[in-house]
């Protein structure tokens, strides 16, 4: 058996397409080599091989192999600089347990409900401030809504003060992920010069970053926390098999995580469910309706679609410690193997006309985790997926009640990269066209109590959506 063929293109090449038209390329690539291809990318240090795997029996395989065999921390190392060395991304095996099953209990079960209202009340608060009449970006909209989910649920932070200071600090840093140009600084010239430059300027932020977040965990250790429902105070009385409690490297390296991974992905993926919806106006009305009405079912349909549709991220990676056979190939020691979120659930056999935004797919079954795949699946099933789905749950309901919005031009976004996350190329643009006079359903549901319609903003058309 031969390793899977791939592109000859040089690796530098190869990621430079990856960087600059990742669709493209991923989609190039399987009309060439089919379910399963190589690839190689270089940045710092030797280049890396990866196995892209879209067959939904090989992903079975990945996901449901030996973890002894099937690193994803090793697999991960580029996101060490950001997330640090003790993140439960970063980590295989005692180690990753440990960690993810003190991370597990916080972001499920009744705990998360206690957070609803919170992001109902953070949603209601930004949407006030929407201009009415004029074209904005709602992808910014929306990072602001999850930051501050973030922080007040995951990091507590309740005072304004604190609250505006570790926002700043956190917007600096995560903008390192934006423009291509950084993200090739990223990848090619990781050099400090005095916290000059791209990725100097990063190293200076995360340093700011990590004072303030030392500073919060000491001064959290020093409180009485029972009281405390923030994942930040349940993690640090949290313990582990052996009585032994997070330290604060680790603490520090997990609230990076929660970050990155439930702030710019639900942001990302909330402004990605926006566009589509607002692009098919008979679907957003009946959307609408059935919110008003407290039929959950057709919103959660349409952000597993969106999800299917427009993955946030486009691969998950699991890096071999033995030789791996995937179909009918031998995959040697120390390469990645990549389960292709993108590929996978764009596939016809399993959705037809998979490029269609059609949430009626998932109004009766729960999806197949091999070929629905967007948190990743198996041991390392994103810890958030629960957490996430919540939230969009929670924020579309929200503002579909309380604004009605359309898209502020014909067409559907673009993708484009930021990080290791794909956007909509112009942040989801929009037009706020009234305030809905109605009441907000509560935390928990839907209510019931009629819609006695839109007030239109002058000059502003009163249907909910064009395309």
């Amino acid at each position: 058996m031969r390793p899977p063929a791939g592109p000859p293109l040089p690796a530098t090449v190869q990621t430079l397409l990856w960087i600059m038209r990742p669709l493209a390329f991923m989609e190039a690539c399987r009309r060439r080599y089919g379910d399963v291809f190589t690839v190689r990318f270089n940045g710092l240090g030797p280049t890396r091989e990866l196995v892209f795997v879209a067959d939904p029996a090989a992903v079975r395989a990945i996901f449901g192999g030996d973890p002894a065999t099937l690193h994803a921390g090793s697999g991960n190392a580029p996101l060490e600089p950001l997330l640090g060395a003790h993140s439960v991304l970063m980590l295989d095996g005692p180690e990753h347990l440990r960690q993810r099953k003190l991370l597990l209990p916080p972001l499920h079960g009744e705990r998360m409900k206690a957070y609803e209202s919170v992001m109902r009340d953070i949603t209601l608060e930004r949407t006030r401030s929407w201009p009415h009449g004029v074209p904005f970006p709602l992808l910014p909209e929306m990072q602001r809504i999850t930051l501050d989910v973030i922080l007040r649920t995951v990091f507590g932070f309740d005072e304004v003060s604190r609250l505006v200071q570790i926002r700043s600090l956190l917007q600096r840093m995560l903008r390192f992920g934006t423009g291509r140009a950084r993200l090739l600084a990223f990848a090619f010239a990781r050099v400090e010069l005095n916290g000059h430059g791209p990725w100097g300027e990063f190293v200076s932020a995360r340093r700011e970053v990590d004072r303030v977040l030392f500073a919060e965990i000491k001064r959290r250790r020093a409180e009485d926390l029972v009281s405390r429902s923030d994942v930040l105070s349940l993690l640090i009385q949290a313990r582990d098999d052996q009585g032994n409690p997070m330290s604060d490297v680790e603490l520090r390296d997990e609230l990076l995580t929660l970050l990155v991974a439930g702030h710019e992905t639900t942001a990302t993926a909330l402004a990605w469910t926006f566009d589509l919806l607002l692009h098919r106006p008979a679907m957003l009305q009946e959307l609408v309706s059935s919110v008003d009405s407290g039929d959950s079912r057709p919103l959660d349909a349409a952000i597993k679609e969106s999800l299917r549709i427009r993955p946030v991220v486009p691969i998950v990676v699991r890096q071999l410690q033995a030789p791996f056979r995937v179909l009918d190939h031998e995959v040697p020691r120390g390469v990645i193997v990549a389960p292709c979120i993108y590929l996978t659930q764009r596939r016809d056999d399993v959705y037809p006309a998979p490029s269609r935004f059609r949430p009626e797919r998932f109004l009766e079954d729960a999806p197949d985790p091999y070929v629905w795949l967007p948190f990743g699946g198996g041991v390392r099933r994103c810890l958030g997926a629960s957490f996430a789905i919540f939230e969009m749950r929670t924020v579309l309901r929200t503002i579909l009640s309380s604004v009605t919005l359309r898209a502020a031009s014909p067409a559907l976004e673009r993708v484009s990269r930021r990080a290791i996350t794909l956007v909509p190329s112009r942040g989801t643009r929009v037009v706020c066209v009234a305030q809905r006079s109605r009441k907000v359903p509560p935390p928990g549901g839907g209510i019931g109590d009629g819609v006695s319609g839109p007030q239109p903003v002058a000059g502003a058309p009163t249907h909910a959506a064009v395309g």
